[in-house]
């Protein structure tokens, strides 16, 4: 990360294009961080409802509210629980969501959060700073547990190698010891292009946080709470996020297959399409990854909401 810019927001251009906000407008940054998102939009003329469930990201984020004229207003809260949180201020509409999925910089950065092995640190790993630790799992988990997690949420191909280490050298409470422990198991050497620690560490961050949950929830409360009109842009870092988002706007845009000369269209027996204007995946340039090495793994998916009712909980998707 460029140390003259620790936080900089992901696609920030991409992201304010595709959400095109205007002034008397209201827009929800569900995951507000340090506020990049929120402060783009904030000078468009548009009015602020930034989520995070992150305490730090709340309580230093408070002198942006003063700065906006209160045209900003923080929620303490999991983006997932966009609809109930705008209800409880009497907000039932809004006019975009911008979505910045998975760890911030702000977290990464600090050693003391636990979510990174560049420096050591107590191993946390919690977003909203409660709940069961990143210790508390890789401690207390059973053998098989760890191996599928790291396994379904990390890809780790050796996942059962990783975990039989786990187990073998708890108790585990530094960020340091438990990446130690997955390279021994792995093999590490200098030179190597990616550490074999990464896979495991984003295994346990996604479990402990419920991450992939949290994305599908918060896709399924911006269907429910964007106008007619309103534009929903998320940012993904990786192929099972990415994998989520597209699934949902595939099927809530009605992408069926176009058929061929021998096969008919197949045509959409199911609800309404809740979303159009589905653009191609759009990545960072060469010259913003080279000054924010975060944003070479980031996909924006960008959709605009129609005026169909949104789908109904359980609709297969």
């Amino acid at each position: 990360m460029n140390a003259a810019a620790p936080h900089v927001p992901v696609l920030l251009h991409e992201v304010i294009a595709g959400l095109d906000p205007k002034t008397d407008e209201t827009h929800i940054d569900g995951t507000f961080g340090a506020g990049g998102y929120s402060k783009a939009i904030l000078e468009k003329g548009a009015k602020v409802i930034a989520f995070d469930r992150d305490p730090d990201a709340i309580r230093e984020g408070s002198n942006l509210v003063a700065e906006s004229g209160e045209r900003l207003t923080l929620v303490p809260e999991r983006f997932s629980r966009m609809r109930q949180a705008l209800a409880d201020r009497d907000v039932d509409q809004v006019d975009g969501v911008a979505l910045d999925i998975g760890v911030s910089s702000m977290q990464l950065d600090r050693a003391e959060r636990g979510f990174s092995f560049q420096s050591d640190g107590p191993l946390d790993m919690r977003m909203g700073q409660e709940g069961q630790s990143a210790a508390d799992f890789v401690n207390e988990a059973g053998e098989e547990e760890i191996a599928d997690i790291l396994y379904h949420y990390g890809e780790e191909p050796k996942s059962r190698r990783v975990a039989r280490a786990i187990v073998a050298a708890r108790p585990i409470t530094r960020t340091g010891e438990l990446a130690a422990v997955v390279r021994k198991a792995l093999g590490h050497h200098a030179g190597m292009k990616k550490d074999p620690a990464t896979r495991t560490f984003q295994a346990i961050r996604i479990h402990l946080n419920q991450e992939l949950q949290e994305l599908e929830g918060g896709l399924e409360a911006a269907e429910q709470i964007l106008k007619p009109g309103g534009r929903l842009a998320v940012v993904t870092f990786h192929s099972l996020e990415d994998r989520v988002v597209k699934r949902f706007l595939k099927a809530r845009s009605g992408a069926v297959p176009s058929g061929s000369r021998h096969l008919p269209a197949a045509k959409s027996t199911g609800p309404a399409s809740t979303f159009e204007a589905v653009t191609k995946p759009v990545r960072a340039g060469e010259a913003e990854t080279r000054l924010n090495p975060r944003a070479r793994s980031a996909t924006l998916r960008v959709a605009r909401r129609t005026a169909a009712s949104p789908w109904t909980e359980g609709t297969p998707s």
